[in-house]
């Protein structure tokens, strides 16, 4: 007999401002994009539920993603200090066509665990649908990636290109780590 096991996870997006935060939530949960940059203030908070099936282990689990759009200024630290509070994993996201933003990750995983402790990360280089403009290659990203274990993708926002492959990856990491599976 199958369990369903309900799961509720505190997700945080993490990363300089305008590197496509609200984006990737906006087509993650919403299957939409737009061009339009509107500023975080604070923290945002969408939702998405996620299904996995572990019949192999007797259950299927249900996950509600509680995904916190963390605005991205970093005079604001003690917003930051506060939205990180409770967060069970972070996807942190740089631009692909600014070096600065993959190079000020390991400031924003640093941040982080300091608050949580070490907790399931995914790093996204974001905007891959713009290659004519990268300042740096995935191996770049996955050097950074190496550091912490996580795992790295490429996404676009606005193509969808590994959008819900990177959501979902975290995700499963969030299962493994309550289950040890």
């Amino acid at each position: 007999m199958t369990e369903l096991i309900n799961l509720s996870k505190k997700i945080l997006l993490l990363g300089d401002p305008s590197v496509g935060k609200t984006s990737l939530i906006r087509k993650f949960v919403h299957n939409m994009f737009d061009d339009n940059y509107i500023i975080t203030l604070g923290a945002k908070v969408s939702s998405k539920r996620l299904f996995f099936d572990l019949s192999d282990r007797g259950m299927k689990i249900d996950m509600k993603m509680m995904i916190w759009d963390v605005m991205g200024q970093k005079e604001y630290e003690t917003i930051h200090q506060s939205a990180y509070q409770g967060a069970q994993g972070a996807l942190i996201v740089c631009d692909i066509t600014r070096r600065d933003t993959l190079d000020n990750l390991i400031n924003w995983i640093s941040g982080l665990f300091n608050v949580t402790g070490q907790i399931p990360i995914v790093l996204i280089g974001n905007k891959v649908d713009l290659q004519f403009a990268k300042q740096f290659e995935m191996e770049d990203l996955i050097n950074v990636a190496n550091t912490f274990a996580a795992p790295t993708f490429f996404t676009s926002a606005k193509t969808g290109e590994n959008v819900e492959a990177s959501f979902s990856k975290l995700g499963e990491n969030l299962v493994k780590h309550d289950y040890s599976i």
